[in-house]
């Protein structure tokens, strides 16, 4: 490991150097980012799975960086062009744009109006008039390649500019100008078709760089890439020239004066002005994706956090119109008891059959809730369900579930081995219904860019997409933690260390001998290997097995730490989650018990948050779903209302709220609240309960905007 980049890293993350050099050393040497911050805190000093990945991420780039520099020296070095002045300016470099300006003046070139006039023997007239001598002789630089004085001057200026183009130094003073000063310009294109006027706020846009959000970026790239829009950079151009003159020109008084000015002129307009366009653009680009990928990354973790239906029979409801709405009863498993299909809504219309359809399955399975997908025909079956659990016998409620990504699942080969007899839209209403019973479980067998909770994550780098949302589900699902004994084979995909072979393993191995009755019944039977075992069986539960502790997320590792603690407390591993155990636990010093047990203190705190409550689910920390009895309709609002909504998307510019209307209200950021609000993630996430209040209402769309901050006349 390099020292120079671990100190940098230090820097950048503010963290302290032996972390970032423990979290390389366990990286290295095979461990996952969840095991290293699960039960590897004492190294790490206790840096979570964010702080894990970033320095893994930077640690990369830095490596990479060297390399290139290490490349770009080699390759001046061996034009024999090589100074101890200009390796430093190399290797203090720390950006990679900052080491390719560098290396640009040393680049084998293409055939350029420059090289063309070198080819001509016009250099040495070149560097004659950037010495900006007091008289100046074309005449001796004509040839049979050069006819005209002209045409000499014409050369020469070229080099010029091509040199001036090339000046590291040049380029970032004018790159850092473009984002201090630099406005971001639209206009609507001739000819353009944009029928919905999605991007009609943009038709005669300006704004500056430096302030611009992330979704206007991605907003004006997706114009212009779907050729409705036209965009560009306007700057100062004279403020440029005046700083490029300034540099370069030494006095006016002069005969060189004039062509250098015209070469600097030149080398703005034509190399260094579209060049610097596209690199900012890129890295505008580059930093609204970042954004636009983090926006999606904390809502898919809070939608994976929600909290599951537990103890609950429920009918999964997949809405449609011509082809009849699908029903699915599961047990609280998750278990598929019933499939039917019902034509409530037009063109059949069987409005009194389907409800006493409904009413039916609900007093034979003792249906609790009932969800409902919000696709086509969601709404009007709302209004359905409403009027049929009216005259219900016991108590039930509704919920609409967010079925983004159902459709994905129900034709995928995962859906079809699991459910190989039932049609496409009867798998879908099984896995509503499931989604609500464990979030988790369901959506990990669905493409995480199929659930819809982002922004513009088709513009987006979808390597770099895949990559974040595939550590958001593993981060979750060990955080959570799995039964063994009733994990599907996509949730076990994200567990800690295992892979597909090992998966197939335990599979297989469940169907053969039944229930997985201990931790230590994986290592001795070779289901996993040392490694393997060491990295995942933390993460992994038995609910109901030989070892108490195994239901726990103590690692085996610290069995022996977990028996010592009991032991000196007087207690035994039957007393685990008492009341008894939690007050004896409450009343220990931690540092001395740390010192006594020789132990660290954060395996000991999680041992103990473990002993307290074994079965401890951090999902029940976050509120439960919204269930409704009753519908709510747009014409029985009022400015000003004050309703309950669950947060159902969070963007840069707002939040989506789902109040029990067709279509979701949007509380705008500048509704959020009374003071300035940076990021809407900083105050909400989706799955958020929220109290609102209705700022307008608009009929003829269907449409409510909405607001957190109280009315004053209310």
């Amino acid at each position: 490991m390099n020292d120079d980049i671990i100190k940098q890293i230090g820097i950048e993350l503010a963290v302290k150097e032996i972390q970032v050099q423990n979290t390389l050393k366990l990286l290295s040497e095979g461990n996952t980012i969840p095991f290293i911050a699960r039960y590897r805190k004492e190294a790490t000093n206790n840096l979570d799975e964010e702080q894990i990945r970033k320095i893994s991420d930077v640690y990369e780039y830095q490596v990479n960086l060297l390399k290139r520099k290490e490349d770009v020296i080699r390759l001046i070095d061996e034009k024999g062009m090589m100074t101890d002045e200009l390796k430093k300016k190399i290797m203090d470099a720390s950006k990679l744009v900052e080491v390719e300006d560098i290396y640009r003046p040393y680049k084998e070139k293409k055939k350029t109006k420059a090289s063309e006039a070198i080819a001509k023997g016009l250099e040495p007239l070149a560097k004659i008039i950037m010495s900006f001598p007091k008289t100046l002789n074309v005449k001796d630089f004509l040839n049979d390649k050069v006819k005209t004085e002209d045409e000499a001057l014409e050369g020469a200026k070229y080099i010029i500019a091509e040199d001036v183009s090339d000046n590291a130094t040049y380029r970032k003073w004018i790159r850092a100008y473009y984002f201090r000063t630099g406005m971001i310009v639209s206009n609507l294109k001739k000819n353009a078709e944009d029928e919905l006027k999605v991007y009609e706020m943009y038709y005669d846009y300006k704004e500056a760089i430096k302030s611009i959000k992330s979704h206007r970026v991605l907003a004006l790239n997706r114009g212009e890439k779907e050729n409705v829009l036209s965009v560009k950079i306007e700057v100062d151009t004279n403020d440029i020239l005046s700083y490029l003159e300034k540099e370069i020109i030494k006095g006016k008084d002069n005969a060189g004066y004039k062509y250098v000015k015209e070469a600097i002129a030149d080398a703005y307009k034509r190399l260094i002005a579209p060049s610097v366009e596209r690199e900012v653009r890129s890295e505008l680009t580059s930093e609204s994706s970042d954004d636009a990928i983090e926006i999606f990354s904390k809502n898919l973790e809070r939608l994976l956090l929600q909290p599951p239906m537990k103890d609950k029979i429920v009918l999964g409801f997949d809405p449609a119109y011509r082809t009849g709405c699908k029903l699915a009863v599961v047990d609280w498993t998750g278990k598929n008891l019933d499939i039917s299909v019902i034509y409530p809504h037009e063109p059949r219309n069987e409005y009194e059959k389907s409800k006493k359809h409904i009413l039916n399955l609900i007093d034979k399975y003792n249906v609790d809730i009932i969800a409902i997908g919000n696709g086509t025909a969601s709404r009007e079956s709302e209004d359905f369900i409403a009027s049929v659990i009216k005259e219900t016998n016991r108590k039930v409620e509704y919920i609409i579930v967010n079925e983004a990504g159902a459709s994905v699942y129900s034709a995928s080969p995962l859906a079809i081995e699991e459910f190989p007899n039932l049609h496409v839209e009867e798998r879908s209403a099984i896995s509503i219904a499931r989604r609500l019973q464990d979030p988790l479980s369901e959506l990990v067998k669905i493409d995480s860019k199929s659930i819809g909770v982002g922004q513009y994550q088709h513009d987006v780098p979808q390597k770099k997409l895949n990559e974040s949302l595939d550590f958001v589900v593993s981060k979750v699902v060990n955080q959570v933690g799995v039964n063994i004994n009733t994990a599907s084979s996509s949730l076990l995909t994200y567990v800690s260390g295992l892979s597909k072979k090992v998966i197939s393993k335990i599979l297989e191995y469940r169907d053969s001998y039944g229930k997985i009755k201990s931790r230590e019944e994986l290592k001795k039977n070779k289901i996993l290997t040392p490694k393997v075992y060491e990295q995942a069986i933390g993460f992994i539960r038995i609910a109901d097995g030989d070892n108490v502790l195994d239901k726990t997320s103590i690692h085996p590792e610290s069995y022996g730490v977990a028996k010592e603690l009991l032991k000196s407390l007087d207690s035994e591993a039957c007393d685990i989650g008492t009341d008894d155990l939690k007050e004896k636990l409450e009343n220990i010093n931690v540092e001395d018990v740390a010192r006594e047990l020789e132990t660290d203190k954060y395996t000991l705190e999680d041992i103990i948050k473990s002993l307290k409550q074994p079965n401890r689910d951090l999902r029940d920390d976050f509120e439960k779903p919204l269930l409704r009895s009753d519908v709510l309709k747009i014409e029985d609002l009022k400015k000003g209302m004050k309703l309950q909504g669950t947060v159902r998307n969070v963007v840069a510019f707002g939040i989506f709220i789902d109040i029990g209307l067709k279509n979701d209200g949007l509380a705008h950021i500048s509704k959020l609240s009374k003071n300035y609000v940076k990021d809407p993630l900083d105050l909400f996430n989706v799955g958020d309960i929220v109290e609102c209040y209705v700022d307008d209402i608009f009929l003829d769309k269907k449409k409510v905007s909405l607001s957190m901050i109280e009315p004053l006349n209310v």
